[in-house]
């Protein structure tokens, strides 16, 4: 059993067409989904608000590369483009955590570090995240809702349920 939390957002076109799209793409993997938010950007790029939502995910035939590999077809399918680091995007799907049975699933490598590496600092991830699991624990880090708690107020309440 291979379960995952991906966090997904987009801010080009239909950005809520294209999250929705993504979530209905896991299928009959989908176990939970967080309702939609607007946040702002992160990374000090300026550039429109995102839709955003996080995700938990439960397949089999899927180990940590095969999520990866969900991400980029998702983002492919959505035509993204990777110009700039924290830029604008149609789509952005964004591994979080990987469990294989009750075992937090560990990488360093650099085309797929889990658990993410920023996902503790992010409260597009962490907010919607709580929203679709009460109980979540990012591995490494400790209780979502603690998470939470430890960020600036200010940046968790921008974090807005469409």
């Amino acid at each position: 059993m291979t379960r995952a939390v991906l966090s997904i957002g987009a801010n080009l076109g239909d950005a809520t067409a294209s999250v929705r799209s993504a979530i209905a793409a896991l299928g009959p993997a989908l176990v939970a989904a967080s309702p939609l938010y607007r946040t702002p950007p992160w990374g000090g790029v300026e550039q429109e608000d995102f839709v955003n939502a996080t995700v938990l995910a439960d397949d089999p035939a899927r180990d940590a590369a095969g999520w990866l590999a969900f991400a980029r077809e998702q983002e492919a399918a959505a035509d993204r483009v990777r110009e700039v680091r924290w830029g604008p995007r149609t789509l952005d799907v964004d591994v979080i955590a990987v469990w294989d049975g009750a075992s937090a699933v560990h990488s360093d490598d650099p085309e797929l570090t889990v658990p993410h590496p920023r996902a503790h600092q992010r409260a597009f991830v962490l907010v919607p995240w709580l929203a679709a699991d009460p109980a979540a624990e990012l591995p490494g880090h400790g209780a979502v809702a603690g998470l939470i708690a430890a960020l600036p107020a200010d940046e968790v309440a921008e974090v807005t349920a469409l």
